[in-house]
């Protein structure tokens, strides 16, 4: 091979490992509390599903596009920030029967585990601390959207997830069963690439 054409195939072969999705980087995004909400709701003696909210969640999401099953998601959010829209019930639920939020002012959750069930979904398991009490959870997840975000110009990512959990686990269990055990899960959430 002539040394010019030598050189010339080195270069391709460099460039298309550089730009090869397999070589991509992962990419942390940090979440926007602005964008992400944990919304939870339960059965109140089988008449309504009253839903509450938090909307200060903090936290960073490790996206590896070309690995998804490599991705992880750390987020904490202030009990303090919980939000009924009825400032007597936020009371109650942060209270000591339920969050006791003046003892235990964070829940936190980490995955521990992401497994690829669609070209933009997954299945991440995790541990969810409510109370100083860390259990397993999982959580069904879908990408939303990923790309530059027009008003940040900055690369972002769009999540929604859903999942479900027994308060009673995590020393929340008053008045079950006439008020449902099992509590179901929200989370949407945006996050901008750092």
């Amino acid at each position: 091979m002539k040394p010019l054409f030598k050189s010339a195939a080195v270069a391709a072969v460099l460039f298309a490992g550089a730009m090869s999705p397999a070589l991509a980087a992962p990419e942390t995004f940090k979440l926007d509390p602005t964008h992400t909400e944990v919304a939870f709701s339960w059965n109140h003696l089988g008449y309504s599903n009253p839903t509450a909210k938090f909307m200060n969640a903090v936290g960073t999401v490790t996206l590896d596009e070309a690995k998804p099953e490599m991705s992880s998601v750390e987020v904490s959010f202030a009990i303090a920030g919980l939000n009924t829209g009825y400032d007597v019930f936020d009371g109650h639920l942060k209270g000591e029967k339920f969050f006791d939020a003046a003892k235990y002012p964070t829940a936190t959750f980490k995955s521990t585990k992401v497994t690829v069930t669609g070209k933009d979904t997954a299945k991440v398991v995790g541990d969810l601390t409510i109370k100083g009490i860390t259990k397993p959870i999982t959580l069904s997840v879908k990408l939303n959207k990923i790309g530059e975000h027009p008003m940040a110009k900055k690369k972002a990512a769009g999540f929604s997830a859903t999942g479900a959990i027994l308060r009673s686990e995590f020393n929340m269990g008053a008045n079950v069963p006439f008020v449902s055990d099992e509590i179901k899960l929200v989370i949407t959430a945006e996050a901008q690439k750092q």
